[in-house]
């Protein structure tokens, strides 16, 4: 028998449940470039609907999503506020400038967070040598922010703010549904404060592919227009859509365990010397850690938990993350749990 391997790494390495995927090998299908497949259609509707929205969109990823949402409310020229350490500012190739000429000025936040007083003097004035401040976009949960949730109020004092001056809001909410499920506030409420909203289905949910945007009936005309700019039209598209709506409807509420397990393995880095959480409050399903310079860089701790079958991602000289997820039980949490206090401590580097 194989060896089970404990991937924490992302909550993008699930696999599909054998119920999901008898839900993909059922999904009734037709040509969704013509509009015609029947299971993404029920999938926009229910997504628009738990978002609060007019109508939404299946697409391919997170990335392209986000993409879609910034090309289809600015013009070239145009300037982006966004927190340093978000996704669409540091993973997404340098998407805004490259696919619609937008610039991003970058705000740095108390892990990931901003408020108003930070967006104080943000706003370019009208001169023609200059680009327009146009668009916000926040993210939650905020990945690099360790998994944080935007504390409510802020999103409502930053929303009121960039109406006041304009702005289109767009929330990335690649895990909106693990704030959704940790603090009870509804995906509709989070979501009322934003023009456009990204959500993903291939992270804590567990589906293999796809995310949604939603927003106006309007901007889903454009978005499907840019969608297939950027080749992201999709014909049977029911197969990967029966898979979100699985998880829609099966594996949201499911998340709090993954919360949970994170606690687990929060409390034995709290433990262990030379491992600092940060932040040190972990508030859904990742856990984001320093280690001391004298254990090694932190590739040498993912070295060693490598040995025992653990796999975390050095996401930094000295920069740990791990991710609970579907395919991470309590049990699976005790054992990296056990595994780190028993390892880590007086470790030398891995050759």
């Amino acid at each position: 028998m194989a060896t089970k391997i404990i991937d924490l790494r992302s909550d993008t390495v699930t696999r599909p449940t054998p119920a999901m995927r008898a839900a993909i090998e059922a999904a009734e299908v037709g040509d969704d470039v013509f509009g015609e497949d029947p299971t993404t259609i029920r999938l926009q509707e229910k997504v628009a609907q738990m978002l609060g929205k007019e109508a939404a969109l299946f697409v391919p990823s997170g990335t392209m999503s986000n993409q879609i949402c910034i090309k289809a409310q600015t013009e070239p020229g145009d300037e982006l506020l966004c927190e340093a350490n978000c996704h669409i500012y540091n993973f997404e190739v340098g998407g805004p400038a490259v696919l619609s000429g937008v610039t991003c000025r970058v705000i740095e936040g108390e892990y990931g967070i901003l408020d108003v007083a930070d967006l104080e003097g943000k706003i370019r004035p009208v001169n023609d040598h200059l680009v327009r401040t146009r668009m916000i976009a926040l993210e939650n949960t905020h990945n690099r922010g360790g998994g944080r949730i935007y504390p409510i109020e802020k999103i409502r004092s930053i929303s009121a703010w960039a109406v006041q001056h304009g702005l289109i809001r767009h929330l990335d909410g690649a895990r909106l549904w693990n704030a959704v499920v940790a603090t009870g506030i509804p995906a509709d409420e989070w979501c009322k404060y934003f023009d456009s909203v990204s959500v993903c289905f291939s992270k804590g949910l567990g589906a293999p592919i796809g995310s949604a945007l939603a927003g106006s009936r309007d901007l889903i005309v454009r978005a499907k227009r840019i969608r297939k700019l950027l080749g992201g039209g999709m014909r049977q598209s029911g197969i990967a859509a029966a898979a979100a709506l699985y998880a829609l409807e099966n594996h949201l509420e499911r998340l709090a365990e993954d919360h949970r397990h994170a606690q687990i393995i929060a409390d034995a880095i709290r433990d262990t010397p030379g491992l600092r959480l940060d932040p040190p409050k972990v508030e859904t399903n990742l856990i984001w850690f320093q280690v001391d310079p004298e254990l090694g860089p932190a590739r040498e701790i993912a070295n060693r938990l490598r040995q025992h079958n653990i796999l975390v991602h050095p996401a930094g000289p000295q920069t740990v993350r791990a991710c609970c997820h579907l395919d991470v039980s309590a049990a699976d949490a005790e054992l990296v749990a056990e595994t780190i206090r028993r390892t880590v401590p007086g470790m030398t580097p891995v050759a």
